[in-house]
Formats: C-alpha cells, structure tokens, sequence
C-alpha cells in the first residue's frame, strides 16, 4: 500500500503564502490520520486555510488512480 499526499499548488498557490499552507496541512492531517483505518482506499479531501478544496490524500495499492472512498 501506499499513502498518498497530493496538493495542487498552482500558478498562485496560497496568495503567495504556500510554504505557511504547506505547514498547516501537513500538521493538520499528520494530527487526524489517528481518525482514519489506514486501509486502501480510505482518503479525503484536503482544504486551505480559506476551506477551499486544493488535494486528496489517499492509501492506494499499486494503481494511484484510486479515488477515495466517501
């Protein structure tokens, strides 16, 4: 299995504040994976300090296209 953290950062990611948004979402759901059973497939969305959605994170089998469960 594998866990999978993806955050779009695009062309203006964060107003110019990304490694702030990095750093929050990284401790944030480092903190919350305890709610989780870590079991493929299981996943969520990942949001901002605004609450907009920009990643999923997700455990996978060998093929990343998984989405996560609801």
């Amino acid at each position: 299995m594998k866990f999978v953290l993806e955050v779009d950062m695009g062309d203006d990611a964060f107003d110019g504040k990304a490694v702030q948004e990095l750093e929050r979402i990284l401790r944030y759901w480092g903190g919350n994976l305890r709610h989780y059973e870590l079991t493929h497939g299981v996943g969520a969305a990942i949001y901002d300090s605004n609450y907009h959605e920009v990643g999923r994170w997700i455990i996978t089998g060998s093929d990343e296209t998984d989405t996560p469960r609801p």
